[in-house]
Formats: structure tokens, sequence, C-alpha cells
């Protein structure tokens, strides 16, 4: 036991020290575009076509609490270089731990001793070299957060005790914790293309348990921002935690029915997901959704509107570039509910006859406009249904749009909370439900790289008793 605490005590004076000590990089912007322009040299050297690689770094410090002691310290450090190879149109693949001159070479010669024995795709390549970024704006996403083991243990200890502090039924927790990272990188391919940089994200957290005859019932709440002075207070994320956990108490059953059904903002961000995962290429060039051939079509509401914008200062979805060093583009993605671009990499874009959105690696900061209603407003709006707070399972089917999940919330009546709801099941289609939404909110949630109100749907089966 004496030795345990010892190697405890050493590990943790070491954490301290290098979490104080890290405010910077191993290697430096520089270093990284000289290891990516070794590896795409030696790759042309070696007999590539083309090639592109990314090499990155990252380190970041979690601390967690629980009932005031510290339960856990994680400190991570990575680093990591891959790297694809074209011998004409057959692509080989690897990766590597190992930034040393001689790992990358070895990961070059491995992906290309695959590609050589890799079938031919017609649709394999780097981007055309007009559609890469030809500029990188500073769009404000690296805010290193220098903050101790201590200094971090201290502040969830204070957003737990004011999650407890809510209501006396709170009578356990799950602990609270904070987070950072930040991380950097460089993408460099044979088209002449090398250019990177750094972002960071940092994030406070605490989920409780309430109890009383009823059972009992646990919720949580949490911030997250690039810079760390952007967090909530820790006090605000305690009482946001508790006071969410303890209306949950005493929830009931419903009676199966239908009705309608309004989305909070931070689950409504998922209904945009699986839009955005039916209208991806990958989806689409493989015939695995429900919106094959929807562009230009009436998908959504006609009051529903969503815009990409890259480049928000600080957005999580923020980047001027994508994975494949595409240049980024503000467009409409969705206005008046009629579909007006999808989501492509080059090579789905390919597969589709069509061009590149600047999306290899996913969507950037999605914006969904909001309307003139709160949350008050759209319950009222709502007058009778169900105002789903939670949903469980995975159970969306992007073949079909058929959609049931696991849920748990509210029972609304004339625009008001009645009582706690759980052990229930909504289902619908997501198509039914997107040219359902009668209302969304400016209640925005803007924790992600997609940015809604709370969405009210016309109708869904809601399954109880």
């Amino acid at each position: 036991i004496l030795v345990r605490m010892i190697r405890f005590r050493m590990a943790f004076c070491s954490l301290r020290k290098n979490t104080m000590s890290n405010s910077q990089f191993s290697y430096t912007r520089d270093q990284l575009s000289t290891l990516a322009r070794l590896a795409i040299d030696h790759a042309t050297r070696s007999g590539a076509t083309a090639a592109d690689t990314e090499i990155s770094e990252g380190f970041g410090l979690n601390v967690a609490v629980r009932k005031g002691e510290i339960e856990t310290i994680e400190y991570n450090k990575d680093k990591g270089a891959s790297v694809t190879v074209y011998i004409g149109q057959r692509r080989g693949h690897a990766s590597t731990s190992d930034l040393s001159e001689a790992a990358l070479k070895s990961s070059v010669d491995k992906a290309l001793t695959i590609a050589r024995f890799t079938a031919e795709d017609d649709c394999a390549g780097l981007p055309d070299a007009e559609r890469l970024a030809q500029s990188t704006p500073d769009l404000d996403l690296y805010h290193p957060w220098d903050i101790s083991v201590e200094e971090a243990a201290e502040r969830a200890r204070v957003c737990e005790a004011a999650a407890l502090a809510v209501d006396t039924r709170l009578t356990n927790s799950e602990g609270g914790s904070v987070n950072t990272h930040a991380s950097h990188f460089i993408y460099a391919n044979s088209l002449g293309f090398c250019n990177g940089y750094a972002s960071s994200r940092h994030g406070l957290s605490v989920a409780v348990i309430g109890e009383d005859a009823g059972g009992m019932q646990r919720d949580y709440w949490y911030s997250t921002a690039r810079n760390a002075n952007d967090l909530e207070s820790a006090e605000s994320v305690g009482r946001i935690a508790g006071v969410r956990t303890v209306r949950r108490l005493n929830g009931r059953k419903l009676d199966t029915r239908q009705c309608p059904v309004l989305f909070e903002a931070q689950l409504a961000t998922g209904l945009i997901g699986h839009y955005v995962q039916a209208v991806s290429g990958g989806s689409l060039y493989r015939k695995s959704s429900f919106l094959l051939d929807s562009l230009g079509k009436q998908v959504f509401s006609p009051l529903v509107q969503i815009r990409e914008l890259p480049f928000m200062p600080g957005g999580f979805g923020s980047s001027p570039f994508d994975n494949e060093g595409v240049a980024c583009q503000e467009r409409d993605v969705v206005k008046d509910g009629v579909i007006q671009g999808y989501f492509l990499s080059t090579y789905s874009a390919k597969k589709l006859g069509m061009t590149t959105t600047g999306n290899a690696g996913g969507n950037h900061n999605l914006i969904v406009t909001p309307g003139d209603l709160d949350l008050d407003g759209l319950l009222k709006k709502m007058d009778t249904g169900l105002f789903v707070t939670e949903l469980l399972g995975h159970g969306a089917n992007m073949v079909t749009g058929d959609y049931s999940r696991g849920a748990a919330g509210f029972w609304v009546e004339h625009g008001e909370i009645q009582y706690p709801v759980e052990e229930i099941t909504i289902a619908s289609n997501l198509a039914e439900m997107f040219k359902g939404i009668v209302a969304i909110g400016n209640d925005v949630e803007r924790r992600g790289s997609k940015q809604v109100g709370s969405i009210l749907i016309e109708n869904m089966m809601v399954a109880g008793n």
C-alpha cells in the first residue's frame, strides 16, 4: 500500500509539473510542415503519382471529482501521422505514432506496398488543385488553458457542491469534471498544399442523482468552449444540473397516444445530425439513405432554413479548409425547406458525378435560423403534448428513415408542464418529422457544430402503457 501511495504521489507531482509546463507543443508548426513535406517527397520519389499526409500533436488534462474527493486524474499526450499514396488510381494508406524520419518513410513504404496490391478505383485521387484553399484566416480557435490539477479539482468540487445544494433529495453524485485539450496539425499533399492550424477545447460538467419515494433519477449539465474564459461558471453549471435532476423526480408513464412532440434544443441537434448523415456523400453513393436524389426537393417544412458558416470565429465547426485541403464555403444547405446542397468529399462527389462541397471530414457550422418563440412560447404553442429532454438508444434507420427512440421528459397541458414522464418510446419517420416541423425556438444550442433551438413537431406516436 505504501509503495502504491508513493507511486501515486510521484505521478501526481510529475503530472503537476507537466500540466504547468506544457503551455506549448513539443513540435512547432514549422517542424510539422517539414515532416509533412518529407513524407510527400519520399512518396513521390518512391513511385507514388500523388500523395497526402496529416501530422498532428495534442495534449490534454481531465480531472474528475466525486463527493468532494479527486477520483480520476488523466493526462494525455499524443502525436501521429497518416499518409495516403496513389499509384495511378490504386490507393494505399498507413499511419504511425512515431514522427521520426525513419518511421515516416517506413509508413510511406507500407502505404505504397498496399497500393500496389489494391484494385484500381476510378474515383480515387486528390482534389483538383484549383479547389484547394488559397488562404487560412485566423478563426480564433486556439486558446490554451494552463490550469493545474488543484485548480481543476477545486472548480469541479464547486460545480458538484452547487448541484447537490439545490435540493435535499439530491443524495448522490456521479461526479464533476474539468477537462482541457489542445492540438495542432499540418495537412500536405503533392499538389503543393501545406497548411494547418491549432485549436483548443475545454469543458466543465457534473451529473447528480436524486431520490424520493418514486425512485431515483439522474441528470447533468455541461459547458464547453474554445476559450476557458467563455465557460459558464462552476456554480451555474452545477445549479442547472441540480434543477434538471430534481424536476425529473416522481416521473409517470403515459398511455399510448399520438400528440405533438417538442425536442429540447440539445436533442434537436440530433435531428439535424440525422439529416446531415442522410445527405452525406457516403450514404448517397452507397444508396443507404432515405433522402436519395433529394437535391432541389422539399424535405423540410418551409419554415426551415439552414446555412453552413465555416468561418465563424471560435466556432466548434469552423475551419478554412476540409480534410483534403479543399476551401470551405459559406452556403445555404436548406432554403425554405428545400435542399440546396449535399455534404461531399472529393471521392463521394466523383462517385455521384458531382463536385466536392468541401466537406471531407463532415459538416462545418450549421446554423438553423431560429424562430421568434422562446421555450415557454413553444410550450404554449404546443398547448398539449410531450416535451422531450432525454433520448435513449439509437433507433434511427438511415435507409428507411424510420425513427424509434426511448424517451423521457414532461407532459404538457394548456402550455404548462404538468409532470415528468419516463419509460416511453417516441416513433415516426424522419421524412414525416422534417416536414412536420411547426416551430423552431430561439433557445439556440451553441455547444457544437450544429446550432439550433428547440424543435416542435406536429405529430408523433408516443408508446407507453
